[in-house]
């Protein structure tokens, strides 16, 4: 029986030591953040993810990383919605976003993947595009950079920062989106999306 209230909240990345702190990796180090503020361990591993149920503030949640690597992300997701019967609707994808600055936080509830691998594997998989998306801005490479280097490298000690920054904003953030829903949240956050460590970035209310 469907659970009207489940959210699956998602991140992406990729599995393994060698990716752990990469810029791709933005979705699951923000995935470990939630993890860690409403206690929910990734205590399953099944349907190519690790996954743990608990509630994010009061909306309960299914938390996961697929562990199939970035371009296979969509079968693991399309695989815990069937299982836990939930709304595409009710789907938060967390990923890293080369078209925003570091430190910028933007939420989506349609469209493309803008070239992002793992949200056109979700795309293609699923058929639908009419997920929540929270895209975390990890900045444009050098010009003698390519992407891939850049997303699969390690943040500098002073983007490290920033970044620290940036994933308790996307905790909070998340939160906001499951308390208010997804149309609230773009109202009054993407309108408005301070940096980390600005006075205009505040933790949220319990719902």
């Amino acid at each position: 029986m469907r659970e009207p209230n489940l959210y699956l909240v998602v991140g992406l990345g990729n599995p393994g030591e060698r990716y752990q702190f990469t810029r791709h990796n933005a979705g699951f180090l923000v995935a470990d953040k939630i993890a860690c503020s409403f206690s929910i361990p990734f205590c399953f591993s099944n349907f190519g993810a690790i996954y743990g149920r608990g509630s994010v503030a009061s909306v309960p949640t299914i938390l996961a990383k697929p562990m199939e690597y970035m371009n296979r992300s969509g079968p693991p997701v399309d695989a815990l919605l069937r299982h836990f019967d939930i709304q595409v609707q009710r789907l938060l994808v967390i990923h890293d976003d080369i078209d925003l600055e570091l430190g910028r936080l933007k939420i989506k509830d349609h469209g493309g993947h803008g070239g992002h691998k793992g949200i056109q594997s979700v795309l293609e998989t699923l058929g639908k595009d009419c997920f929540i998306r929270l895209r975390v801005g990890v900045g444009r490479p050098e010009t003698d950079t390519s992407v891939s280097d850049h997303v699969l490298g390690a943040f500098s000690p002073a983007e490290q920062s920033i970044f620290e920054q940036v994933i308790v904003q996307a905790c909070n953030t998340v939160q906001l989106i499951l308390c208010d829903g997804a149309k609230t949240a773009m109202n009054t956050y993407n309108v408005k999306n301070p940096h980390p460590g600005s006075k205009d970035s505040t933790e949220r209310r319990q719902c």
